[in-house]
This record gives C-alpha cells, sequence and structure tokens, in this order.
C-alpha cells in the first residue's frame, strides 16, 4: 500500500463505528483549515507521508465545537495526529510542527 497525504479537510466527517471499523494502518489528522498550527505542520507530515509507503489511508477531519468525532477522540488542540490500525489507537500526537516532532509516528509506521 502507497501513502497518500490529504490535502483537504472532509465535507463530511465519518462517524466513529466506522472509523474503528476500516482495516488496516490510518492516520487521523483533527484541525481546521484556518488553523496557524495545522498549516504549519503540514510541510512534516506531507514528507513524512512521501516517505512511508504502508500507510493506507490518511484523513483530515475538520474539527470544533459540537463534533461528535473529535469527541469520541478526547481532541482538545490542533493539529491533533491519531495513528490507528484495525480499531486501536497506536500513536497519538499533539501540535506536531517539525521532521522531529513526528518520530514517533515515524517509528510507528516502520513497526506496521
Amino acid at each position: 500500500m502507497m501513502s497518500h497525504y490529504s490535502a483537504r479537510y472532509l465535507a463530511t466527517e465519518p462517524a466513529r463505528d466506522e472509523i474503528d471499523a476500516m482495516p488496516g494502518p490510518l492516520l487521523l489528522e483533527f484541525g481546521a483549515p484556518w488553523c496557524g498550527h495545522c498549516l504549519a505542520a503540514q510541510p512534516a507530515l506531507q514528507a513524512l507521508l512521501a516517505q512511508c509507503r504502508n500507510l493506507a489511508t490518511h484523513i483530515k477531519i475538520e474539527d470544533g465545537r459540537g463534533k461528535p468525532l473529535g469527541r469520541s477522540f478526547a481532541v482538545k488542540l490542533w493539529p491533533t495526529l491519531v495513528l490507528m490500525r484495525s480499531g486501536q489507537e497506536l500513536v497519538r500526537l499533539v501540535r506536531p510542527v517539525s521532521d522531529a516532532d513526528l518520530a514517533p509516528l515515524r517509528d510507528a509506521l516502520a513497526r506496521i
């Protein structure tokens, strides 16, 4: 499987049970298109996903008040990255900006 960087946030967020049922590696990115921290994280995240060939799906989820998916993951700061596999959370990173900040995610992807 090839990693794929998603530049756009989903128009409609999936339900938690849909996320949990997705097979294989899944990277959820919670944030907002106007968030400065989210924008700052994009170059390093895009570079990481270009290097990692075993990530099946990258989903950008626009989070905010009243958004149930973000609340089900207890997201408080943006961006929050959650790496899952078959419904299980493997790694969570909050406000990664640099390549070094993404090291735990890179390590987890290498083990998949």
